[in-house]
């Protein structure tokens, strides 16, 4: 994003800032009294093991799960700013978590969404209290929401350390992959893929299906991960594994009933999926904030 020089005029601010957004508020028949905004992303507040590598707050540049940051400011639920910026594609003189704008004189509501990305991924953030990913996958996803009040032309500085409000599934198979099989399907009987950003819980309880890719060559064994938002700090639901072959047909199912997940934790699962042993394992489920599961299959 380029950088607003605030001295230039305030009309000329104005219109600075609606080049980066369509929905920036904008008269330019009108001088309007605006003040300079520059909010600065610390990092992330990580509170639990299973995230090794951000147990402590962390520059959003320096950590590489992230490759999207949404900075966005709403007047009640009119949305008057947005930016997006993209990892590998910031603009001259952009930095990864730092914003500089200019906003009119009144209250707003700023939202932040640092989340990772994928080809084909779609992400919409309508409002302070609904965003939701829409295509195939959802990522891994922090969120930050504060009241921003602009009462004078004086520059504004905000931080915000944002919290990690998803949870991750983790399905590790105990035998090698079979030349046969391409994908896993997880299947969620609930949860969801959409979620307040302000509460950081999902707005859907209906579940979803997850299918990627096995990228381990046969006869290696697989990790194969799920991320999805919870109606409640923690939740229990039923998990169905599948493997299947390149046309989709199902050479391996499993349900795993009443998996339990917690926010900002993994839950791994882990079994056979590929030989004759799925015949008589057990998926064991694993934990930093439970004990240890095991289910018969």
């Amino acid at each position: 994003m380029k950088k607003f020089f605030f001295m230039a005029g305030l009309v000329l601010l104005v219109a600075a800032c609606s080049k980066e957004s369509e929905n920036m508020v904008n008269n330019a028949q009108m001088e309007v009294a605006v003040a300079p905004v520059k909010v600065h992303v610390n990092g992330f507040s990580v509170s639990q093991e299973d995230y090794p590598t951000t147990r402590a707050a962390q520059d959003v540049a320096d950590y590489t799960g992230v490759k999207a940051v949404t900075l966005a400011f709403y007047s009640g639920s009119t949305e008057v700013y947005r930016h997006e910026q993209v990892r590998g594609a910031l603009e001259e003189g952009e930095t990864l978590g730092e914003f500089e704008c200019s906003l009119p004189m009144g209250s707003y509501t700023m939202v932040v969404i640092a989340r990772g990305q994928g080809d084909g991924d779609v992400f919409t953030l309508t409002s302070p209290t609904e965003a939701a990913y829409t295509s195939d996958h959802s990522r891994e996803t922090f969120a930050y929401t504060q009241a921003v009040n602009i009462t004078s032309t004086s520059a504004v500085d905000v931080s915000a350390t944002l919290n990690r409000i998803i949870a991750k599934l983790q399905v590790f198979s105990s035998d090698g992959r079979t030349a046969n099989a391409t994908n896993v399907r997880m299947t969620m009987s609930a949860g969801g893929k959409s979620f307040n950003p302000t509460t950081g819980l999902a707005t859907s309880n209906t579940g979803f299906v997850n299918t990627v890719p096995i990228s381990t060559a046969a006869g290696v064994t697989s990790n194969s991960i799920s991320y999805l938002f919870l109606t409640g700090d923690e939740q229990t639901m039923n998990v169905t594994i599948e493997t299947l072959d390149g046309e989709g047909n199902t050479l391996f199912s499993k349900t795993v009933n009443n998996v339990p997940f917690k926010r900002n934790r993994v839950t791994k699962l882990t079994g056979a999926m590929y030989t004759n042993e799925a015949a008589s394992g057990a998926f064991q489920l694993e934990t930093a904030w439970l004990t240890d599961y095991n289910g018969n299959f």
